[in-house]
């Protein structure tokens, strides 16, 4: 196999759970998201938002659930989009959101680099947001 220079190309994987940043690059970072245990619907609790970015999801493979949270300080009303495969969905900055995954669910992420947890507070969900993450879940992975 041919080795390409790493002064001319980098090549990036991620095959474990969970997120992991890739790439960045000046004011943007690419993350590569996977399966992960603690994202099951049952034991989705809160949401996150980002106060200085839009953050962008791309399905790769498998499948993820995107949740979308209306409201500000809390979340008042929870959205569930089933992705699609090489869409790109643009949660726009300020939205609280969260997701889950297949087992074989790969996710791609486009961010700001300086996308970190002091610009991106959680929000806990209620009893009823949480049966309600469940129920959206049943009801798109029939």
């Amino acid at each position: 196999m041919n080795t390409l220079p790493e002064s001319l190309i980098e090549i990036h994987e991620h095959n474990g759970a969970d997120y992991k940043p890739l790439v960045d690059y000046q004011t943007w970072r690419v993350a590569l998201m996977n399966y992960t245990p603690d994202l099951t619907p049952d034991k989705i609790n809160r949401m996150q938002k980002h106060t200085g970015t839009d953050e962008v999801f791309v399905l790769m493979t498998g499948r993820c659930i995107l949740f979308i949270g209306e409201g500000q300080e809390a979340v008042i009303k929870v959205h569930a989009a089933d992705m699609e495969p090489y869409k790109l969905y643009n949660v726009k900055k300020g939205v609280w959101h969260s997701h889950t995954f297949s087992e074989d669910a790969r996710v791609l992420i486009v961010e700001n680099c300086d996308t970190v947890e002091a610009n991106s507070p959680f929000v806990p969900l209620s009893e009823s947001q949480c049966r309600e993450v469940v129920k959206l879940t049943k009801n798109l992975w029939k």
